[in-house]
C-alpha cells in the first residue's frame, strides 16, 4: 500500500524484528505518524514452486504472472478464486516460484483452488515441508537470520552487503560500521558455502572445518544437498592465525578458492569445496525463468 510496507521475518527473528521496528518508530517517528502492527495471524503463507510454478499460477489467476509482466522480486494483488492475495514472485529454494500471502479466512478456499487446478491441468504438485526447504536453501547458500547468521555477524560478512542501500537518505542502522569494514579492505571473516566431495557422510551443525590442516570455522547449518548429491552447509571461517593482527586481516575471496577444505565428521575428516557463490545455479538462471 502507498506508504506502507509488509515486512517478512522468519519464526526465529519474530519477536527480534518487531521489538526493532517499535523501537526505532520510538526513535524516530515520536509524534505517531508511522506505526507497526503484527499481522501475522491474519495470513496464511502458501509457496507455488518450481519450474512449472508459473503456468499453474496463470491457470489460477486473471492477472498476467509472465515475466515481463512479474519479473523477478516483484509483488502483486492477484485473485484466486474468490480471494485477494497478495504475490511475491521470490523463492527460498533456488527454483522460479512465488510466496503467497493469503488472508487466513480465505486459506483453505485458495488451497482447494491450487490443488483443483494442478489436477485438472495434469500439473505434479507435490507437498513439501520444512525439511525439504531446508535443503533446498542449503544448495543455494540462502541465509537464515536466527540460524546461520545473527547480529554479532555483518552485512559483509554474510555476504549480504548487495542488500544495502549505502546512499539511503539518513543512512540505516550499522551503515558507518558497514562502510568501515569496506574501506579496511572487507571482513576477516566470511560465511561459506561448504560441500564434502564424499556423497555418503551426512552434515548437521557444529563440524569442525580445516584449512590447510588448520582449524578455521565450524558449520553453522547443514543439510543433504540432493541436486548437488552430496551434504553441503554453510559455514563462518577466518584465517585460524593464533596471530590477532593477521587473523583480523582482510580475507579476500582467492583465499576461500585455494587450499585443501575438510571437515571433521564424527572424528573422520573429509575432503570438501568451499565457495562464496551458490554451488547450485550462481547465476540464478532457474529463478528468473
Amino acid at each position: 500500500t502507498p506508504g506502507g510496507f509488509l515486512v517478512v521475518a522468519t519464526d526465529t527473528a519474530h519477536r527480534h524484528v518487531e521489538s526493532l521496528l517499535r523501537r526505532g518508530i520510538e526513535k524516530e517517528a515520536p509524534s505517531g505518524c508511522a506505526f507497526a502492527t503484527d499481522v501475522t495471524g491474519a495470513y496464511a503463507q502458501i509457496n507455488l514452486q518450481g519450474p512449472k510454478s508459473r503456468q499453474l499460477l496463470s491457470a489460477l489467476t486473471s492477472v498476467d504472472v509472465s515475466d515481463s509482466a512479474f519479473p523477478f522480486r516483484a509483488a502483486r494483488y492477484i485473485d484466486i478464486g474468490c480471494a485477494r492475495v497478495l504475490a511475491t514472485r521470490i523463492t527460498y529454494v533456488g527454483e522460479l516460484g512465488y510466496e503467497l500471502f493469503v488472508p487466513v479466512e480465505t486459506a483453505v478456499h485458495v488451497y482447494d483452488a491450487i490443488t483443483s487446478a494442478a489436477e485438472e491441468s495434469g500439473h505434479e504438485l507435490v507437498h513439501a515441508g520444512l525439511k525439504a526447504l531446508g535443503s533446498l536453501r542449503m544448495e543455494k547458500g540462502y541465509r537464515d537470520y536466527g540460524h546461520d547468521m545473527d547480529n554479532l555477524d555483518t552485512l559483509l560478512e554474510v555476504g549480504l552487503g548487495f542488500t544495502a542501500d549505502f546512499e539511503k537518505p539518513g543512512g540505516f542502522i550499522g551503515m558507518e560500521a558497514t562502510l568501515a569494514q569496506k574501506a579496511a579492505g572487507g571482513p576477516a571473516r566470511r560465511l561459506v558455502q561448504v560441500a564434502l566431495d564424499d556423497p555418503e557422510p551426512l552434515l548437521y551443525h557444529g563440524e569442525v572445518i580445516y584449512r590447510d590442516g588448520v582449524i578455521v570455522g565450524d558449520i553453522r547449518a547443514a543439510s543433504y544437498g540432493h541436486t548437488l548429491g552430496r551434504a553441503v552447509g554453510l559455514a563462518m571461517v577466518d584465517r585460524g592465525d593464533p596471530d590477532a593482527a593477521s587473523n583480523a586481516a582482510p580475507l579476500p575471496a582467492a583465499w576461500v578458492k585455494s587450499g585443501k577444505w575438510e571437515v571433521d565428521v564424527a572424528g573422520q575428516r573429509f575432503s570438501a569445496s568451499a565457495s562464496l557463490r551458490p554451488m547450485l545455479d550462481p547465476k540464478n538462471e532457474k529463478i528468473k525463468l
